[in-house]
């Protein structure tokens, strides 16, 4: 999560004056930021991953939509985590494969060396 606190530092940078009593007012656009942004790694926004649709602004709280079952919910969580999950794996196996080109072979090491 070191990466999120930097991320948000960084954005907030941006917006807050030099006696930085105007952050919290850039705190919920921030916060939209972060959970709507497609991070590389999973190839999904957070907010996705965590309640498997799109993070909107606004909408019509009048217009009628049909309520999601719970078992087709589970469903579609289950999709995009194990989607986010494969690109994590593959990501991993990537970054070992080159992490390995560097390593060496070990030299073994006797009672008193």
């Amino acid at each position: 999560m070191e990466w999120m606190n930097q991320e948000l530092e960084q954005y907030l940078q941006f917006f807050i004056e030099h006696r930085q009593k105007d952050w919290p007012e850039w705190l919920v656009a921030a916060e939209f930021v972060v959970n709507n942004k497609v991070y590389t790694a999973t190839k999904v926004p957070l907010f996705m991953a965590n309640y498997g649709k799109e993070l909107r602004m606004g909408g019509d709280i009048r217009r009628r939509e049909k309520v999601e079952s719970a078992t087709m919910f589970i469903k579609r969580m289950k999709k995009v985590h194990e989607e986010a999950e494969a690109t994590l794996r593959k990501i991993q196996e990537k970054m070992k494969k080159y992490a390995d080109r560097e390593r060496k072979e070990t030299k073994v090491w006797k009672k008193e060396d």
